[in-house]
């Protein structure tokens, strides 16, 4: 029977120090983004000298010493990584008038500039556009030439890796990675580097007393890069938790997971997620394996009988890559310790289930 863990640490960066070196296979994280305004106390209370740069409208300064702390970060982030492991940073740049000047704050630009120092290759990246219908999104003087701007509705999702390709050596390795492949049809979806196809996260299922501090990312998108980068049994982490959708991502997908949070106010949140995981996660196999054999329906009535099959399940599948996948169902949550979690999975695809999608 599979098990995995997931484990959180209230506290800063240097809490990080606990993770062994080369220990994490992925990190997918969201930090606070520079010079957005929601996040100017928790970079002062880092560095007082932040808040001294915006009182005194020194806004390129005030932005430097922001990503100095995050620098930090990203320095244990390395650290902490296997060869051939990956980081995927959601990042937004950032809008500001300081002193009277309105202009852009390129906080991807400078994240990448600090990981390239430290030896990460940088791989192509995803735009993840927000689209908003909202009246005043647009910026600047309305209808005049040169005084407006144009809008700003996408996000980052770095993905860097530490090293080169990852090996997978031995035949128990070479199966775990086969049995976590995704859907051919997925794959398409997924590495295309626009995903407009995302919504934010709802901050009104957020608690009052945390959702002004809260960037939180939508659960597909951490779903979607742990599934991407990693394989069962591989530990994910997220150094700035949040509401810990990077955890729950990594429970409903058969990962273990280690969070970092610097404000406990969350935990009450986070463990407010774990409720209900079990068939949160089950349902979404559900629907996995249920839009599949759609696709696979429309397929072969326009391109004719598929030429593989999946071994677990029986259906038809695009590639022999696909063969083996098989998706671990939740079966238990259960509290180890003080913010320490373990989720058992069921050593088979439930039968009732398999007699649904054979049906």
């Amino acid at each position: 029977m599979m098990k995995t863990v997931h484990k959180v640490i209230f506290g800063d960066s240097r809490w990080m120090k606990e993770v062994p070196d080369g220990s994490v296979e992925l990190v997918v994280t969201s930090p606070p983004y520079p010079m957005i305004e929601m996040w100017d106390s928790i970079f002062s209370k880092q560095n007082p000298a932040i808040s001294s740069a915006l009182c005194d409208c020194e806004g390129d300064r005030a932005f430097e010493l922001m990503h100095c702390e995050l620098d930090k970060v990203w320095s244990e982030v390395y650290r902490v990584l296997k060869e051939g492991g990956f980081a995927c940073i959601n990042i937004g740049d950032a809008t500001r008038s300081v002193g009277g000047e309105f202009k852009l704050y390129s906080n991807h630009a400078r994240i990448l500039q600090c990981c390239l120092k430290l030896g990460f290759s940088v791989l192509p990246e995803v735009l993840w556009r927000k689209q908003t219908n909202a009246p005043n999104k647009f910026m600047g003087s309305g209808m005049l030439p040169a005084g407006a701007y144009v809008t700003l509705e996408h996000e980052y999702i770095l993905v860097l890796r530490k090293g080169g390709k990852r090996q997978f050596r031995g035949a128990a390795d070479r199966l775990r990675r086969l049995r976590s492949a995704f859907f051919w049809e997925e794959r398409n979806l997924w590495f295309s580097d626009v995903w407009g196809d995302l919504k934010g996260a709802r901050q009104n299922e957020v608690a009052k007393n945390i959702r002004e501090r809260s960037g939180a990312y939508p659960f597909e998108l951490a779903y979607r890069l742990i599934n991407m980068f990693s394989v069962k049994e591989d530990t994910v982490l997220d150094p700035f938790l949040g509401t810990g959708t990077t955890m729950v991502a990594s429970m409903v997908s058969g990962r273990n997971s280690l969070g970092v949070e610097l404000d406990a106010n969350f935990k009450e949140q986070i463990f407010l997620r774990c409720e209900g995981i079990v068939e949160f996660a089950n349902q979404l196999i559900e629907s996995r394996l249920l839009k599949h054999l759609s696709f696979v329906q429309d397929r072969v009535r326009t391109n004719g009988a598929l030429g593989h099959f999946n071994r677990v399940y029986g259906f038809p599948v695009m590639t022999s890559q696909e063969t083996e996948i098989v998706f671990d169902e939740l079966s238990k949550l259960s509290v180890l310790a003080d913010c320490v979690f373990e989720v058992e999975y069921k050593e088979n695809p439930s039968l009732g289930f398999q007699g649904r999608l054979n049906g």
